[in-house]
């Protein structure tokens, strides 16, 4: 009875819209004061302390101002202009360049927001000017955005480690191949619209001449330091010189080298409003992180884990039965519910139910944080629909119409990864 109270009071609080930080915190205290279960008031404060004094979770705020810096220091720009030397002059070329940096980007930056932005900002008028229309441009920038928080460095799957304790190495392996395979599903959408709509290829072949014009060494030198960017991290993280902790200590130094002292597209001065950005991102984020720790051990304490594991258990006798389910589930609430408090609350209480069905750690990580994600790009509150709509100064409902067939391709590459566990595991040798 305690931990279904805990569950009424979270849900009653979220939906007269108290902040999620605080609908946790009053999960947390209901049982105690009212039904003399859970955990005492000093022991939930210890709780919540242990939960914001951890080292894992400096990986976050710094992910978060290492990508911040690189949006500003015109890191996607160079991207695109090396993807689009390659495939630009290929039907479809131009959309296929935008997917092919978010995709990029997304290792740099580990946020789908903060992907959207610094590739859009730039994409999205470069993409008008060469005739696509404002709206589908928007909308693809909106979906291809959720790639940020699939490709390894993921602050999403830091946030799945921190909750469940899945090694952060090993997530990060198994988002490359599921962020690669749904980037192809969109591109391969990308190409087909591109063919039997049209384009204006006079213009692009153009603009790519133009581009090309310049040589392939001059090119490569100019994106040579964004390129090694993710380079440097992930394989500081592989090679075991660094813990992912330190990694994203490494990206923010890299970040501020590449912008203040290669590129020069930033001064120290900008340095504050930087640091001012990731504060105001991370602190919401942090509230609630310290609170999740206290919440999830009070449903352990009231034994709701337990509950719904033996629900789950005692219902689905497959997995690809309560993997439907969950699919389903995740996809609507990635529509209402940021990514990070969501991975935060169902992680730890879900985990223990499908390990019982047999389904892997890693994998249903995966499948977690590629399900919210494109809930970033889905209405009403999906947050990469508001910051193209924004950049494209159009509606973010229009815009939202406009990314449905990208949806549509992103949920199909979802399906594969979710019933052919390899897709995940592959990297990992399991």
């Amino acid at each position: 009875m305690a931990a279904l109270m805990v569950f009424i009071v979270f849900l009653i609080a979220i939906a007269v819209s108290v902040p999620i930080g605080v609908a946790m915190c009053l999960g947390t205290l209901f049982p105690q004061y009212f039904m003399n279960a859970g955990a005492p008031v000093d022991q939930l404060i210890n709780f919540t302390l242990s939960g914001a004094d951890s080292t894992p979770i400096l990986a976050v705020p710094l992910f978060i101002l290492g990508g911040v810096i690189m949006a500003e220091g015109g890191i996607s720009r160079r991207l695109f202009n090396f993807f689009s030397y390659f495939v630009g002059n290929i039907p479809g070329g131009v959309p296929c360049a935008a997917i092919l940096t978010c995709l990029f980007y997304g290792a740099i930056s580990g946020s789908g927001p903060a992907t959207t932005a610094a590739v859009g900002s730039m994409c999205i008028p470069f993409m008008v000017e060469m005739g696509y229309e404002k709206r589908w441009s928007a909308g693809l920038i909106a979906v291809a955005g959720g790639l940020g928080v699939i490709i390894p460095p993921s602050i999403p799957f830091v946030l799945y480690s921190l909750a469940t304790g899945v090694s952060t190495g090993d997530l990060f392996l198994a988002g490359v191949i599921p962020g690669i395979l749904i980037g192809l599903f969109m591109m391969a959408y990308a190409v087909i619209f591109c063919v039997t709509k049209g384009e204006d290829k006079q213009r692009i072949r153009a603009k790519m001449s133009e581009l090309r014009g310049n040589g392939f060494l001059k090119l490569f030198a100019d994106s040579f330091f964004a390129l090694l960017c993710p380079i440097i991290v992930l394989g500081g993280i592989y090679s075991g010189i660094v813990t992912p902790t330190e990694a994203a200590c490494v990206s923010v130094f890299y970040a501020l080298f590449v912008s203040l002292v290669v590129y020069r597209s930033i001064s120290l001065k900008d340095l504050i409003p930087f640091l001012a950005s990731s504060v105001k991102t991370y602190g919401g984020l942090a509230f609630v992180l310290a609170f999740a720790t206290a919440f999830g051990r009070v449903l352990s304490l009231t034994r709701a884990t337990k509950v719904i594991e033996d629900f789950i258990v005692g219902n689905f006798t497959t997995t690809w039965s309560v993997l439907s389910v969950l699919v389903i589930l995740f996809l609507i609430l990635g529509m209402v519910m940021d990514t990070g408090p969501a991975i935060v609350i169902l992680a730890p209480i879900l985990l223990p139910a499908v390990q019982a069905l047999g389904v892997d750690s890693v994998h249903f990580g995966v499948i977690l944080v590629c399900c919210l994600s494109i809930g970033l790009a889905t209405p009403p509150f999906g947050l990469d629909l508001f910051v193209a709509g924004n950049l494209a100064e159009e509606p973010p409902m229009a815009v939202a119409k406009r990314a449905v067939p990208f949806i549509i391709s992103f949920l199909l590459a979802l399906a594969l990864i979710t019933y052919v566990e390899p897709v995940s595991l592959a990297l990992l040798g399991r």
